[in-house]
């Protein structure tokens, strides 16, 4: 499997894990189920749905949107990010989507964040309280332009996509591990690999930025690891939404999505249903999980119906986005 096989697949991955959770995303495992039953294909969001009423089937949300913002960035500014820019950027995204009419606009870390840039505040302190997954739901182009052979200037560049909203270790730490096992798949590790990869990413991201009171990034992920159980998927499902979490908190969603993908080994499309009727921020668990799956399992791991209704719906041209953060990682830059 080629670099570039899993480079699209993690993308593609991000956008149908997204869109499989949007119907979802804050209601409850049961209000689930008892609405949809599980997630087997897209569904439209209910009218009274808080965020993502009147999206269509397969609409993506701001998981996406925010990924291909910042691979843009990326891209443009030749691997590397500017938080100030980014932040001024996300407040752009933000007005564009109101003027769409969407309610899923800037989550509360971020919010806080780039509001305090534009009142002038430095981009090294307006993340100091971002605690949120949202760096971590955005950060797959950096593991896609990043290698996984120095695990510590993997880290720099994800820290570099985090500055400006999400400046504390937890955070950091949530999306160093997204990235590493995005990277480390592109790089041909098996999932096993990826994801100790992942663990040690974490464990160095720590120590960057603030300083929070939180759960261990790491720790959490190898124990959604352990719970984990292939063998009784339902179980394992029920652990993880019960023991590990998955609300907006970095420390549960982003742990969440490991387990998930533990419990489907080898299937990123089973595991992207489960995340999508798991409940809470499932729109998230179930895109983190699908990058991460597609870049481990490549672009097949995904239906190519399922490819090509998200791109469809969305407009999306996400082969030669993949191409563009390749090069980057080519570069070395």
């Amino acid at each position: 499997m080629s670099g570039r096989t899993s480079a699209i697949g993690a993308l593609y991955g991000l956008a149908i894990g997204d869109a499989l959770g949007m119907p979802t995303q804050l209601m409850s495992r049961q209000h689930i189920a008892e609405q949809f039953g599980s997630i087997e294909w897209f569904e439209p969001a209910a009218a009274d749905h808080p965020l993502a009423r009147g999206m269509a089937a397969a609409s993506i949300t701001d998981d996406t949107e925010q990924a291909l913002l910042l691979a843009r960035l990326l891209i443009e500014g030749g691997g590397h990010v500017d938080p100030e820019a980014f932040a001024r950027a996300l407040v752009r995204w933000e007005d564009s989507m109101r003027a769409r009419g969407s309610l899923d606009l800037l989550g509360p870390s971020t919010k806080r964040a780039v509001e305090a840039v534009i009142a002038g505040e430095p981009a090294t302190e307006s993340g100091r309280f971002g605690t949120t997954n949202g760096a971590a739901m955005r950060v797959t182009p950096v593991g896609i332009a990043v290698d996984t052979s120095d695990l510590d200037a993997l880290v720099d560049r994800v820290v570099e996509s985090c500055l400006a909203s999400h400046n504390t270790g937890v955070a950091i730490a949530a999306a160093s591990a997204v990235a590493a096992a995005v990277s480390a798949g592109i790089d041909g590790a098996e999932q096993a690999v990826a994801f100790d990869t992942a663990v040690a990413a974490a464990e160095i991201g720590a120590a960057r930025g603030y300083w929070i009171a939180a759960a261990d990034v790491g720790a959490r992920i190898r124990l959604a690891l352990e719970l984990a159980d292939p063998d009784d998927q339902e179980r394992s499902l029920t652990r993880i939404y019960e023991v590990i979490g998955t609300s907006l908190a970095s420390q549960e969603s982003v742990p969440a999505a490991f387990g998930v993908l533990a419990t489907f080994p080898g299937d990123p499309w089973a595991a992207v249903r489960a995340a999508a009727s798991l409940g809470g921020d499932s729109d998230t668990v179930a895109a983190m999980a699908g990058a991460m799956g597609g870049a481990i399992h490549g672009v097949d791991a995904y239906a190519a119906k399922a490819r090509d209704l998200v791109a469809r719906v969305n407009d999306l041209e996400l082969d030669l986005v993949a191409d563009a953060l390749l090069e980057l990682r080519t570069a070395g830059t």
